[in-house]
């Protein structure tokens, strides 16, 4: 009778089809199929609800999530147990990889349960979470938001309009009554503002280069360009109005007022800024929001991609944590040849750990901790070097810009390396750095100055709009130059100041010694013949004493002449202002009868607070220079004309006077030099027989009575000289510096004058 034969249990069999890894490539492969399977389902669904333009629901979603992590887990797992082993079958220790394996799946089993309920969980949350934001009530919301913050918009645009359209019919009516510059205008301006409650108004004129110019109105700081911008102009032909919002508080509108100037006029109202801010937020929420309407969808599919791919990025970085605590054990000279590389990269500081046993391994990581301490000593003392160099440069420095001179260090090819405070402040780079510039661009008179060789000059710079006089010592080094300079404008101005000053002494006292018998002359002559000339005897009075006069003048001027230009303290008195002028006039009249004087003033004329010689001297001063002017010209020029203007400006608030008085010469000689920021220096002259003093008194004057002195070509040739006073400064300095023998004399010496000038 033969024996059945006894078959193992399935459990024996199942193991040993486990050890001979048949039965793991078989698993294997069917997890594959079933990634790919379950990926291929996944995207029929998405498809199929992409057609339908809807969205997965929640549970359909959870259920994809779910349908694809445990497959692509359990691959990721299968694909780790492989890597394990052919690490563990490449290390030193061998062992068939039964410890990275272990790991590796302990590691993804504690990480993949937690990460399938979190993903879960959360996918669930979230579609639940939007349903609302995507329905339609959310919508209506914001639409409705968004159409009452337009009708305001709207409102206020059209308001605007409308007004601007009336407001250019009143501006074409007040032009044609005025011009733009008269002061009428201004209050014009100022009225449509405050009745069309503008908060800006203004004519703007596109010149022939195409940049816009204010030509009258009230405007803030903002530039034209962004009021009126080239691209608006074509927009505006039509001649209706456009409006746009600026600034973030205020609707503005531009629209076309004289094609034939291409004059536009341009208003801005305020309005509400906190309307304006719902609106732009409501407008770019609604259209976000539409947005996310249209990418719904995607939004739906990236979040849901974006927990599968974290899912797996936290099941891989267990995988590999796994792998990471498995060679920890089996590769220690791993960690020797890390420290290696790290060393070969720069970091000295890098240490190997000692191993409590000391083997071969122990004295391998001695050696190199030994080695690896000997490199940082000799790196820490080359750096302790470079810093010593550091700190003198740095010391170097701190003397530079401490000295007063200006140092400045160009290398070969002319770019500056080093520039101290001193000549930074001097070459006045409008806050750039000059360091790395060329030296030709920062200062083009030191370049040529290197440039030729010379080792030291004296060097006209412009800095800033001022011309100053430097210095300059130019030393050659080994790879560029060293310049060094000392600002000596202010050191050539004492000395020219100093020759003026013994010059003028020495003319005053030749001056001095006439004047006497030239007065006493005049004198005889009035008192001698003053009642033998019949033919004209007030002109002849007027002459004699206009000789003592001046003679008087004279010799008060030479008192005080002889110290550096320095004037008599002046005499203050309320004058008529063309009263004086008409003085100055009569001065040259009788002189140069070829040339035609013109006093064009008020009657009665503004009165100003003023020192009545010093005033006369300086107008006939400039009376005299056009005179002179005139007589430069060729002999074919037509007449010489010389035009004195006298004219107050402003009303003080005190009701007392004018705010200003304008004084103003015109005349139609050779004009201005072209050196003309200097003509008022001292001894700055163009003529042969000038002295340089006429002007610089002038201006001396001039800045003593609290007033400005300005210069100007007139149109068709010529010249025009500008006196402006503060009347309300000086209106409180009436009676400072006179004496009762001054006033009684001046009396004595003025009533007479004045009532026969007036009689002329």
């Amino acid at each position: 009778m033969t024996r059945p034969v006894r078959r193992a249990p399935r459990w024996r069999r199942l193991a040993i089809l486990i050890r001979q890894r048949r039965l793991l490539r078989v698993v294997e492969l069917l997890v594959l199929l079933t990634v790919i399977g379950v990926a291929a389902g996944s995207y029929l669904v998405i498809s199929h609800s992409g057609k339908n333009d809807t969205l997965l629901t929640p549970p359909v979603v959870a259920l994809l999530l779910v349908a694809n992590l445990v497959p692509i887990i359990s691959l990721m797992v299968f694909t780790a147990r492989r890597v394990a082993m052919r690490r563990a079958a490449a290390s030193p220790i061998g062992g068939g990889g039964r410890l990275h394996v272990r790991l590796v799946a302990l590691f993804s089993v504690v990480a993949s349960v937690p990460t399938l309920l979190v993903v879960v969980f959360a996918s669930l949350l979230f579609q639940y979470g939007v349903q609302f934001w995507f329905s339609n009530r959310a919508r209506a919301v914001l639409e409705n938001s968004n159409e009452v913050a337009q009708a305001y918009i709207k409102e206020n645009s059209r308001r605007l309009a409308n007004d601007m359209v009336a407001s250019r019919t009143d501006f074409r009516s007040a032009v044609s009554q005025a011009s733009l510059q008269d002061q009428r205008m201004q209050y014009f301006v100022a009225e449509q503002i405050a009745y069309r409650q503008f908060g800006e108004a203004a004519l703007i004129q596109i010149g022939g280069d195409g940049i816009p110019r204010l030509l009258i109105g009230s405007l803030d700081e903002r530039p034209l360009e962004k009021r009126l911008p080239p691209a608006a102009l074509p927009a505006l032909r039509d001649g209706n109005p456009r409006t746009s919002f600026a600034a973030g508080d205020r609707v503005e509108a531009t629209i076309l007022f004289d094609p034939a100037s291409r004059t536009y006029l341009y208003a801005s109202r305020s309005v509400n800024p906190v309307v304006l801010r719902q609106f732009s937020r409501g407008r770019e929420a609604l259209t976000e929001y539409n947005a996310l309407l249209d990418r719904s969808r995607s939004l739906q599919l990236q979040f849901n991609a974006a927990l599968l791919l974290v899912s797996l990025l936290i099941v891989g970085g267990s995988i590999w944590v796994a792998l990471a605590v498995a060679d920890r054990f089996v590769r220690p000279v791993g960690e020797l040849v890390g420290a290696a590389r790290r060393v070969a990269g720069g970091d000295l500081s890098v240490r190997v750990r000692m191993p409590r046993g000391q083997d071969e391994v122990g004295t391998l990581a001695l050696a190199f901790n030994r080695m690896t301490r000997r490199l940082s000593e000799q790196t820490g003392a080359l750096v302790a070097a470079t810093d010593q160099a550091e700190s003198r440069r740095a010391l170097i420095e701190a003397v530079l810009s401490g000295v007063t001179a200006g140092v400045v260090s160009v290398d070969a090819d002319g770019c500056i390396r080093i520039v101290n405070t001193t000549a930074a402040a001097l070459l006045k780079t409008d806050g750039l750095s000059p360091i790395g510039r060329p030296l030709a661009e920062v200062a083009p008179e030191l370049e040529s100055l290197r440039v030729s060789g010379d080792r030291q000059a004296v060097v006209q710079l412009a800095s800033g709009g001022d011309l100053r006089t430097l210095a300059v010592k130019r030393v050659r080094t080994e790879d560029g130059d060293v310049l060094t300079f000392d600002d000596i404008t202010q050191q050539l101005l004492d000395q020219r100041r100093a020759a003026w000053a013994d010059v003028a002494r020495r003319i005053a006292h030749e001056i001095k010694n006439p004047l006497t018998p030239i007065q006493l002359a005049a004198e005889r002559l009035q008192r001698r013949y003053g009642r033998e000339i019949q033919s004209d005897p007030s002109t002849f009075e007027r002459l004699t004493q206009t000789i003592v006069r001046q003679v008087g003048d004279l010799r008060r001027m030479v008192d005080e002449f002889s110290s550096f230009a320095r004037m008599p303290k002046p005499v203050f008195r309320e004058e008529e202002i063309a009263e004086i002028a008409r003085q100055a006039l009569f001065l040259h009249e009788v002189a140069h009868p070829a040339v035609g004087f013109t006093l064009i003033a008020a009657d009665p004329g503004p009165h100003l607070v003023c020192d009545r010689r010093q005033l006369g001297q300086a107008l006939t001063n400039i009376v005299k220079n056009a005179v002179e002017a005139i007589e430069a010209r060729s002999p074919d020029a037509p007449e010489g004309a010389v035009a004195l203007t006298v004219r107050a400006e402003g009303e003080r608030e005190d009701g007392a006077g004018p705010k200003r008085v304008l004084i103003e010469l015109a005349d139609n000689g050779i004009g201005l030099p072209p050196e003309r920021e200097r003509i008022i220096e001292p001894y700055m002259t163009t003529r042969s027989r000038g002295t340089g003093l006429g002007l610089a008194i002038v201006k001396k004057i001039v800045e003593e009575h609290h007033g400005t002195i300005a210069f100007d070509d007139r149109p068709g040739g010529g010249t025009i000289v500008r006196l402006s006073f503060d009347a309300a400064t000086l209106a409180p300095l009436a009676g400072i510096g006179v004496t009762e023998d001054d006033d009684n004399g001046e009396r004595e010496r003025r009533v007479p004058e004045l009532t026969r000038m007036k009689a002329d």
